[in-house]
């Protein structure tokens, strides 16, 4: 009697199906001593991207409390790729960096430019390598006020403040500031740069006088900073991640898990970045006080 073929292909099937179960089963039961079968979960590295002038903080904290939960991730590596920006989104990360070194590791790797409020953000990790020529430092602050009272009067136009308060309208456009206005925005200044001299001192092996010689917004390399005793070591990011399944006592290779990133159509992805690169180039003809190295301002 001739065997139907599609039955003696399912029971061929199945008998290879049984087959590689039984090894499967033998290799766990007599499972080699440098073998794991258990299939657990690999230890990870968790990466952080922190890249252009910061604005706020709500998608890097947002990113580091899923690492903090994940207790897979034994470490995080935070790559900046940034000049800083903004004071307080800076403090925020720099907080919750400072915070969550409790619980895991942390390295920073900087990029081509971890300057300014990025360097802010950088003490707070337990080690800091920077490349050979990452631009880094500028610990200082910078405020600035544009004047557009010129301007109105050749086209004619005038305005009038009505204010409750003497220093109201500090910083207007429409108007020269007086000498008072100007020693109560620089004390502002000076407490703000204080409070980056203070997240230096607390976090590097330095005096405050050495801190407060280099704290005058200078720039350096990756290798000058070393010498400086700002960073810990050169190297890229690949060394950083080395560094950090170090610090975090992980045998062999671990996992390197990135955030998971939304894709966006070509229009948003081109209103989104017009957006950006406008906000960046009017950033400094406005009012603000910033943790921010831009030497196209001379910042």
């Amino acid at each position: 009697m001739k065997k139907h073929p599609v039955i003696s292909g399912f029971l061929l099937l199945a008998l290879v199906g049984v087959f590689l179960f039984l090894i499967l089963r033998i290799l766990v039961f007599f499972g080699e001593e440098n073998q794991d079968f258990s299939f657990k979960d690999k230890d990870k590295i968790g990466i952080v991207m922190i890249e252009g002038v910061l604005s706020n903080s709500r998608d890097t904290i947002k990113q580091l409390d899923k690492y903090e939960e994940d207790d897979n991730v034994k470490a995080i590596v935070l790559r900046i790729n940034s000049p800083g920006g903004a004071v307080v989104p800076s403090q925020e990360i720099y907080d919750k960096v400072s915070r969550l070194k409790k619980s895991k590791k942390v390295v920073v790797s900087m990029g081509s430019v971890a300057a300014s409020g990025g360097y802010y953000i950088a003490c707070a990790a337990d080690r800091i390598i920077a490349n050979p020529g990452t631009i880094t430092g500028s610990i200082g602050v910078i405020a600035q006020f544009s004047q557009i009272e010129d301007l109105l009067e050749k086209v004619g136009l005038k305005t009038t403040v009505v204010k409750a308060g003497r220093y109201k309208d500090v910083g207007s456009p429409v108007r020269e500031m007086t000498t008072a206005d100007k020693n109560l925005v620089q004390g502002v200044i000076d407490d703000i740069h204080n409070q980056f001299i203070e997240a230096v001192l607390s976090n590097r092996d330095l005096s405050r006088e050495n801190i407060e010689n280099i704290a005058d917004a200078r720039i350096f390399t990756g290798r000058q900073a070393l010498k400086a005793g700002l960073v810990d070591d050169l190297g890229n990011m690949e060394y950083a991640i080395d560094i950090a399944t170090d610090l975090a006592g992980i045998e062999g290779k671990p996992e390197v898990v990135y955030p998971e990133t939304k894709r966006k159509s070509l229009l948003r992805y081109i209103a989104s970045e017009t957006i950006a690169a406008i906000s960046e180039e009017f950033r400094g003809l406005g009012t603000g006080i910033s943790y921010l190295y831009n030497p196209a301002r001379g910042m």
